[in-house]
């Protein structure tokens, strides 16, 4: 299944990371909603982020992969990549955006962004048509998916 998905993560404190070709960058505590896309395998690489990846590939490889942060959810919609860009738009409007974040391949300022509440990442998610992805098989997540 093709998709566009959506990572609720939390972040216990303040922390530099080294991302890649972006360099040292600043994350404040909160709530990041992450927008990307996997148009040859939804399930594989949502099983990736939770599972953690060994080799970092992706900007959100150095996020999710530090001792601070937290997957707690994520949200996905069958749909092309032209709807990662248009969702990261909607979420643009809503939190902070940390400059440069995910978005290599594409025009947007950015594909993740700090909120001080997941109810408003989970509330724009449903809004936006995603559906609550479940990752039974995950050390880090309930049935539930939280």
């Amino acid at each position: 299944m093709r998709g566009v998905y959506v990572l609720l993560i939390y972040l216990s404190g303040d922390i530099y990371l080294n991302v890649g070709a972006l360099g040292h960058l600043l994350f404040r505590r909160g709530f990041y909603a992450y927008v990307g896309s996997a148009q040859n395998g939804l399930e594989k690489r949502l099983k990736r982020h939770f599972q953690g990846a060994n080799k970092k590939f992706w900007h959100i490889d150095y996020l999710i992969g530090s001792r601070a942060a937290s997957l707690v959810a994520a949200f996905y919609k069958d749909a092309g990549k032209d709807e990662e860009c248009k969702s990261a738009r909607e979420f643009a409007k809503a939190g902070f955006y940390v400059k440069g974040f995910g978005c290599s391949d594409c025009g947007c300022e950015s594909h993740l962004f700090l909120f001080g509440d997941a109810a408003i990442i989970e509330d724009l998610c449903l809004k936006m048509g995603f559906k609550r992805y479940l990752a039974k098989e995950s050390p880090h997540c309930d049935a539930s998916g939280a």
